[in-house]
């Protein structure tokens, strides 16, 4: 997905070691499609140079005020005039300090300060540098300022030492830009997702689960985060990571998955219920591994249905809008239509499983009262923005 196409970025780069990361999140931002004008300033041509930047970008640099080659001879004007974002990585603990206080003493910090755009800034400094009580003051002003502070996070530093300060991968600055310039519609609600499958013990080394692999629910969770919202991913074993900003708990059994959302759903204001969970589970779990018989016959196992979760929020009283999930080989449009009116729910989102399951592409069709709604087929992360879009609008 080219995420960022038709998107233009400025990237303001300061003195620090950290710059260097910098050249892999200008070719981060234009693999999404994004054009990339760099600015830097006069320290930060001490750790990398103009030219490498103008390589990876394809444009020229700019690090100079009195730039002869704007033609009206303000750089600080034009570069974020029809600019989407301008994102300062790394920020260095002098260039916030200066911008908090609205200095404007070279071309980058002049930019930010007669900026016609959103302005995000990447920390990157000495723990101890972070830690300063001038700093702190410094970071709050510029987020009452309305600024947007991506990080920092904590871990080794180039000086030796361990904490917080450290700049943010260019893959984590890059996901949080690219939240940051979706829509807010859920922006105050709380949502709460189940993802991935359910794995149902038999014995100490077996289980029943099924092939879901968590993508359509995990995307739905970045999509609901991007949109503003306080996430909760109540996730089955998947091999993905958690999205950013996204609160996840993991379990493995229906039943656990039933206990976690049960805990969190008085609280929520959405329940979107995405994993696919088994519909039994073994009434009594082997304490030791089933062995082989002599006669060759397999064991005979006895099931007991699982408690059914999308269900037993839709009958909270007050409890959250509630949209499921039905994965469906055949006949599609009756088992979905009869699954929303037995469970209760005002929207259900259909696919077939045989197109979407470990895939990256899904085709979605939407069941309301007013009948049936299909989507394209696209990759679940548009989808998943698609839907949470469509559930921002159903929402009191």
């Amino acid at each position: 997905m080219l995420e960022l196409n038709g998107r233009r970025i400025v990237v303001g780069v300061t003195g620090g070691i950290a710059a260097y990361k910098a050249c892999e999140l200008v070719r981060r931002l234009m693999d999404h499609g994004a054009t990339v004008d760099v600015v830097m300033t006069e320290a930060a041509t001490r750790f990398v140079t103009p030219v490498t930047f103008q390589a990876l970008a394809g444009r020229p640099v700019f690090t100079d005020q009195w730039d002869a080659r704007v033609p009206n001879n303000m750089a600080h004007i034009n570069l974020s005039r029809g600019a989407d974002a301008i994102l300062v990585v790394p920020a260095s603990t002098d260039f916030m300090a200066r911008l908090a206080h609205g200095l404007a003493d070279d071309l980058l910090a002049t930019l930010c300060v007669a900026r016609a755009c959103p302005l995000l800034l990447a920390p990157a400094m000495n723990r101890e540098m972070w830690n300063n009580p001038a700093t702190q003051r410094n970071a709050a002003q510029l987020r009452a300022d309305g600024v947007e502070l991506l990080g920092p996070a904590a871990g080794d530093q180039a000086c030796g030492e361990v904490g917080s300060g450290r700049m943010l991968e260019p893959a984590e600055i890059l996901q949080d830009l690219i939240a940051f310039l979706q829509p807010k519609p859920l922006r105050g609600r709380r949502v709460l997702i189940t993802a991935g499958p359910t794995s149902e013990p038999i014995d100490p080394v077996r289980v029943l689960t099924n092939l879901s692999s968590g993508k359509m629910g995990y995307a739905v969770a970045r999509a609901a985060a991007e949109a503003g919202a306080d996430v909760t991913l109540v996730s089955g074993p998947t091999a993905l990571p958690a999205p950013r900003g996204v609160r996840r708990v993991d379990v493995a059994t229906a039943q656990q998955m039933y206990d976690a959302v049960m805990a969190d759903a008085p609280r929520a204001d959405v329940f979107v219920a995405v994993a696919a969970v088994a519909d039994w589970r073994i009434k009594t779990v082997s304490a030791e591994k089933i062995k082989k018989t002599a006669s060759g016959m397999p064991p005979a196992l006895d099931f007991v249905e699982n408690p059914d979760i999308l269900a037993a929020v839709a009958r909270l009283p007050g409890g959250p809008y509630c949209v499921g999930f039905a994965a469906e080989t055949e006949q599609l449009e009756r088992h979905a239509m009869a699954k929303r009116e037995r469970k209760g729910i005002p929207l259900l989102v259909a696919n077939r499983a045989q197109d979407a399951l470990g895939a990256d592409d899904t085709t979605l069709i939407l069941f309301d009262a007013d009948g049936m709604h299909p989507l394209a087929r696209q990759p679940k992360l548009a989808a998943a923005r698609e839907l949470v879009a469509q559930i921002a609008r159903r929402l009191p």
